[in-house]
């Protein structure tokens, strides 16, 4: 059973909310529902949930929009957000991770799965903003990067990283989970006076990658990138 935890289900059909609420309630997790965009973001803003169980397809404002505006309410922002929808469409889940998504599933839902996707989700480490944290160190797995020295250490091996790469690694490893379309990361890496073709990106992941290992960078297809291990700062 779950210690409590709180969820939000966003969906307009009663049967898929019932169906979703039953098997939530089950497993002992605390559950709001909300049948339109606009009773999803207040009910949210009031209720403060864990997890958001969002579809696209809503009256008032649709899922997308719900999202956006969950993202911009601070005691909100390290909510979880996994969108269950039956859009299918690439351009509906570009635009679901764009504005903060933290999994997008297709329906028809399968319960045992859903649950199991959110306990996954649960033993993530958030640890959004953490370059907030006044420490100059980040550890994930058998990675540890030191920005008060620029180095990296990748198990017991000291690994040279250009300084673009440096600050592309910990862009991503400071803000896990957080996905970052290539104009972003050229927006926050690069300096805005010089001109950097977005492919220059993709070569510099690949770079980092083959230098800290599998596992740890990972593409969203049609999106960009994102860090998806759990961090420590130190």
């Amino acid at each position: 059973m779950q210690d409590h935890r709180s969820i939000l289900v966003v969906e307009d059909d009663p049967d898929i909310t019932e169906l979703l609420s039953y098997n939530l309630e089950k497993e002992g997790y605390k559950v709001y529902t909300a049948q339109n965009g606009l009773e999803a973001v207040a009910t949210a803003k009031e209720a403060l949930p864990e997890l958001v169980l969002l579809d696209i397809m809503l009256p008032e404002i649709d899922g997308i929009e719900v999202c956006r505006q969950i993202r911009e309410y601070s005691p909100l922002e390290n909510t979880y957000i996994i969108f269950l929808t039956a859009r299918s469409e690439e351009y509906s889940e570009v635009a679901a991770f764009q504005m903060g998504a933290d999994d997008y599933i297709i329906k028809p839902i399968k319960p045992r799965a859903l649950l199991k996707r959110i306990d996954a989700i649960f033993k993530r480490d958030r640890g959004r903003n953490v370059e907030k944290h006044t420490g100059n160190g980040l550890i994930a797995g058998h990675i540890n990067l030191d920005k008060s020295s620029y180095t990296l250490a990748v198990g017991d091996n000291e690994v040279t990283l250009p300084k673009k790469e440096f600050e592309l690694l910990w862009l991503l490893m400071s803000n896990p989970n957080t996905v970052f379309n290539r104009q972003q990361i050229l927006d926050k890496v690069w300096e805005p006076d010089v001109e950097v073709l977005e492919r220059t990106v993709d070569v510099h992941v690949r770079r980092v990658r083959e230098k800290i290992g599998k596992g740890y960078i990972h593409t969203v297809k049609g999106v960009g990138y994102k860090f998806d291990y759990r961090v420590i700062t130190k």
